[in-house]
């Protein structure tokens, strides 16, 4: 009886290890006062030492009803532990044509997990600094949205390829 409920024991540590998560990091900030300022960027900060294995990064973004644009506009940077900057101007849509609002959740908040960089190898060892800045603008707005109502957090995920 011992040697069968060790053995069940075993086998459920390994399936449950063999079905974990495949991300490295994953990280949210909350937005204070559910207003994202252009001129505040959200920055994580993520430790590397694995410098073969390729991966997927995902900006995710939360978004409650008081969100006003069907898109969002983001500048992302990434800062490699050598100094050197890969910066991004990137949109992504937020709602479908008829204003229904996409990604999931089934109350007033919405949660968006975005595409940033796929399939990336992060070849030097250290610490990369990831920074997102809003830069979503009306039609006639030359100058940007100040203040982004309606983003509740703000994350960052990195997902091994398997």
């Amino acid at each position: 009886m011992r040697t069968t409920n060790s053995l069940f024991i075993w086998v459920l540590l390994l399936l449950l290890t063999a079905c974990g998560s495949n991300e490295s990091f994953n990280e949210y900030q909350a937005i204070e006062n559910y207003s994202w300022g252009k001129d505040q960027p959200v920055i994580f900060n993520v430790i590397s030492s694995d410098t073969i294995s390729k991966k997927n990064v995902f900006i995710n973004i939360r978004n409650n009803k008081e969100y006003r644009f069907s898109s969002i506009f983001l500048i992302g940077k990434i800062k490699f532990p050598s100094g050197v900057q890969v910066i991004d101007t990137l949109e992504y849509e937020m709602a479908d044509a008829t204003g229904k609002w996409l990604g999931t959740g089934f109350s007033d908040l919405k949660e968006n997990k975005l595409f940033y960089k796929e399939n990336v190898q992060f070849s030097e060892a250290g610490t990369y600094e990831f920074s997102i800045q809003q830069a979503t603008r009306g039609i006639n707005d030359i100058f940007g949205t100040e203040s982004l109502k309606g983003i509740t957090d703000v994350g960052l995920s990195i997902e091994n390829i398997k």
